[in-house]
């Protein structure tokens, strides 16, 4: 269908909270400037005003512990009533009907329950307990069973459709049965979005409605977590037995605090074993006598609650009403935007009339009853073939669009949408695919699906955005139109009728695709760097001799060698490239690589994705001097000795790198001030400590090694990174068609940070190569590198243009491997080993050319 192209119009009226959404952003939410944050399922952001409240609250009282007896202890301990209070009031209940028990989480509030609850063990005289739960549920709730296993009662999945399909009676008879059971289900998927039937709990309690055929008395457990982000939920109507939530779902701060709603009819019946600081009434050291303290709350608390975290709840409720009018007005609010982007990206279609996503939903988004703002999906291509969805985040990543990828810990919502068996997640286990990394296809099947989610402050502008930039990189600038339209009409916080009449009304949509191309600045040439150091010639020949026996280099029918083109080492990391001619080799790899890291106030490593203007600062490292030398536009040039200082003046810290821990020293005030200087922010330069203890054994590593360990700098993955000439000249080929200046080979070359860059003749073949020998020296090829956005930032400028990662992506089948991790074999010579550019490379081929992928889930970039 033909339309109007889509564009970044003004929001309609009606929209937001008394129509002051922009001003309300502009004000509580600065620092999303720039950003289209889709991730509030995950969790949600704190305005600013939240924490001016509570910071103030907290300069203008003392709070001690609330079980001392003093003043301010006794204030700590009236406002954390009174917090429990308000918790109540939000939830339509009072202390008459519900227990508030603070936990550090939802997940630790699951935990409370499956250890609580009065369990009838297997071989027991009455019929035994069974823990039931929905299949489309958190891996925190289905985590209980492993408790449950050990109590001896048995688990049972249910399938949503079982519920859904019919209904199941429980015999009056058997519900004279005092047995306890326990059903769980979601109030709203964190996967998909559907909102489950809150009459459930009702049906489920009353033997309208069994899990399965049990004799017995079922109490629920409602999970809230993702439900009460959005949506009002009130205990009065629906009273659940049990209510875990987590507050920064809703509030976005404070992390790390939760809490247990019981309903008091329960309330006896748990059981609990350990007791902890302020649960008791009074117990005795020597002898076996316990007395809990008469509160369900302080009975379930142990030792001190996370006080002042409680008391920014109070801030964050007043905060909340006051931005947004109530839980109401966010739940319309919400699923306006998410019906909106629903229907618009379920009509994307390509020219041939494929669809652009595959959108796994069980509503048609019409209700907000029955459909939260969560949309997840996958990216089709043109032939209905699933893009992989660590693609789709580094691309969403580029636009500066936050979004969730995975199975969102909701195993079986994945393997139901996405049609997974038992047997393919233990395939893909066995495949090397873990929860949480960046795997997103094996055997041409997804492994996990992209997640956009809305929260109380998200805007017209942020749906706009999302649609826009799957607009931008599904279509090429050839497209003129694409065929869709949306029968969305304008948002408003309206209560949404169930007829789907809602949105009527609206401006038809249809987006026309027009990729702009930043561009590119002019790029000053680079002055290749020479060291005068020369290695010694004894040895040499007989060992290179040596390696050219075992290592057969493959066939060329041209007979032109393959030969080293560029050496680069980057000293500090993700900072500019220094390039020589030839380079003395240690056992991490060129030496002085990726010695030294800038890292933040909190000592995590900073890269080129925080902060792009590293690339403008210049490392150089002089042999003879013994020092590295650091320029930058604008800046002194300042000076690091070579010598490590490990002296007891160093101060010794512990960071990481990607999935590797390391051991570090701190370089000193003067640098740190140079550095947060250049960047405007707080940050410190520290260097990798020489402890040879704590070298870091590679996964991948094979074959003959020396006696010593092999051993990592401050790279991500391996010691070298190899790029082949010819296979960046034809990604330049794609990039080309794609810009209205093409880039120069050498800004390619730069943009990958390579440290060898070879001229193989055939594109891409280096990733059918096992080992390879460059002069005296021998390296295994441990795997491709899959690259990130950092390939997508001018090396010379710090600007970004994200058509070098869409190039990639496409050019090589929706993937963006580019180049080849390398490892050393030492050959234990008495000889220091060097690269030389010019330097003849003999390759290896692999036994079995399937390309194999690094161990690591960690996203590698050449940082």
């Amino acid at each position: 269908m033909a339309g109007q192209p889509l564009s970044c119009r003004a929001s309609p009226g009606g929209y937001g909270y008394g129509g002051d959404l922009g001003g309300l952003r502009e004000r509580e939410f600065p620092r999303l400037r720039g950003i289209t944050y889709l991730d509030h399922a995950g969790a949600t952001l704190f305005p600013d005003s939240l924490l001016k409240a509570f910071t103030e609250d907290l300069r203008n009282n003392v709070y001690g512990n609330p079980h001392s007896q003093n003043i301010s202890s006794k204030l700590t301990y009236d406002t954390i009533e009174h917090v429990r209070y308000r918790i109540l009031q939000h939830f339509g209940t009072t202390s008459e009907d519900y227990t508030v028990i603070f936990t550090s989480g939802c997940t630790a509030a699951l935990k409370l329950v499956a250890e609580a609850f009065p369990w009838m063990p297997e071989g027991s005289k009455q019929p035994s307990s069974r823990f039931c739960y929905l299949t489309d549920s958190h891996t925190s709730v289905v985590g209980m069973r492993g408790i449950t296993a050990s109590m001896n009662v048995l688990s049972v999945p249910v399938k949503p459709k079982e519920l859904l399909s019919e209904k199941n009676w429980l015999p009056a008879e058997e519900q004279n049965c005092t047995t306890p059971h326990l059903f769980s289900y979601p109030a709203q998927s964190n996967f998909s979005g559907t909102k489950y039937p809150l009459s459930w709990i009702q049906d489920i309690k009353s033997g309208k409605l069994c899990p399965i055929k049990m004799p017995g008395k079922w109490f629920v457990l409602l999970d809230a977590a993702s439900y009460v982000s959005c949506s009002p939920l009130d205990l009065g109507v629906h009273q659940a037995d049990f209510i875990p939530i987590s507050f920064y779902k809703i509030f976005g701060f404070p992390t790390g605090l939760g809490a247990l709603l019981v309903n008091n009819r329960i309330a006896p019946l748990l059981r609990k074993t350990y007791f902890g600081g302020g649960t008791a009434a009074a117990y005795l050291a020597g002898a076996d006598f316990y007395f809990p303290k008469k509160s369900m709350a302080e009975r379930f608390e142990d030792g001190t609650v996370s006080f002042l975290d409680i008391i920014a709840l109070k801030h964050g409720f007043d905060v909340l009403e006051k931005l947004t009018g109530g839980m109401e007005k966010i739940k319309q609010h919400t699923f306006a935007l998410a019906h909106y982007t629903y229907n618009v990206l379920s009509t994307l279609k390509y020219a041939n009339g494929a669809p652009v996503v595959r959108i796994y939903s069980d509503t048609d988004f019409s209700n907000p009853d029955v459909q939260g703002p969560i949309i997840n999906f996958n990216v089709l291509d043109e032939n209905g073939e699933v893009i992989g969805f660590s693609q789709v985040e580094k691309m969403a990543s580029l636009h500066n669009i936050h979004v969730r990828t995975g199975c969102f810990c909701n195993t079986g919502a994945c393997q139901m949408h996405l049609g997974i068996s038992d047997e393919d997640i233990q395939r893909n286990l066995q495949a090397g695919h873990v929860c949480g990394d960046d795997i997103d296809i094996i055997d041409g099947r997804p492994t996990g699906s992209v997640r956009i989610s809305f929260g109380y402050m998200s805007s017209f502008e942020d749906a706009q955005t999302f649609l826009k930039f799957i607009v931008a990189t599904r279509f090429s600038n050839s497209d003129t139109e694409i065929p869709f339209q949306s029968s969305v009409t304008k948002l408003t916080t309206e209560p949404v009728p169930d007829d789907g009449t809602y949105f009527k009304n609206a401006d038809k949509l249809s987006p026309r695709t027009h990729i702009s191309d930043r561009e590119l600045g002019n790029n000053s040439s680079v002055t290749v760097k020479t060291v005068g150091w020369q290695p010694a010639e004894s040895e040499s020949e007989s060992i290179r001799a040596t390696i050219s026996e075992t290592a057969v280099p493959t066939c060329r029918g041209d007979g032109n060698p393959i030969t080293v083109t560029n050496i680069f080492l980057y000293p500090i990391k993700s900072c500019s490239a220094f390039e020589v001619t030839e380079w003395p080799v240690g056992n991490q790899g060129l030496l002085y690589d990726r010695n030294w890291m800038v890292v933040n106030q909190n000592g995590v490593c900073l890269t080129q994705k925080q902060e792009p203007r590293l690339c403008l600062v210049n490392p150089s490292i002089d042999l003879k001097q013994k020092i590295m030398v650091i320029q930058a536009e604008g800046m002194d040039t300042i000076s690091v000795s070579l010598e490590e200082n490990t002296g007891k003046e160093a101060v010794i810290c512990e960071s990481k790198v990607c999935s590797h821990r390391v051991k570090t020293y701190d370089c000193g005030e003067k640098t740190a001030g140079w550095f947060s200087m250049f960047l405007g922010r707080p940050c410190r330069l520290i260097r990798q400590c020489p402890d040879k203890k704590n070298s870091m054994q590679h996964k991948n590593t094979k074959g003959p090694t020396c006696a010593t360990s092999i051993s990592l700098s401050l790279v991500n993955e391996a010691q070298y990174l190899l790029i082949n000439v010819a296979s960046i000249l034809q990604l330049k080929e794609h990039i080309s068609a794609r810009l209205e200046e093409p880039l120069e080979m050498e800004e390619l070359i730069r943009r990958f940070r390579a440290n060898i860059v070879i001229s193989a003749p055939e594109s891409f073949e280096e990733e059918e190569w096992a080992e390879i020998s460059i002069g005296a020296l021998r390296f295994q090829v441990v795997g491709p590198c899959s690259r990130c956005q950092i390939i997508c930032i001018d090396q010379q400028s710090g600007e970004r243009n994200k058509e070098v990662l869409q190039s990639l992506s496409a050019a090589r089948g929706r993937k963006t491997n580019f180049g080849v991790y390398l490892m050393n074999q030492p050959l234990c010579s008495s000889f220091p080993d060097t690269l030389s550019v010019g330097s003849q490379v003999l390759p290896v081929l692999k036994e079995n050319t399937e390309i194999q992928r690094p161990t690591s889930s960690e996203e590698k970039c050449s940082g």
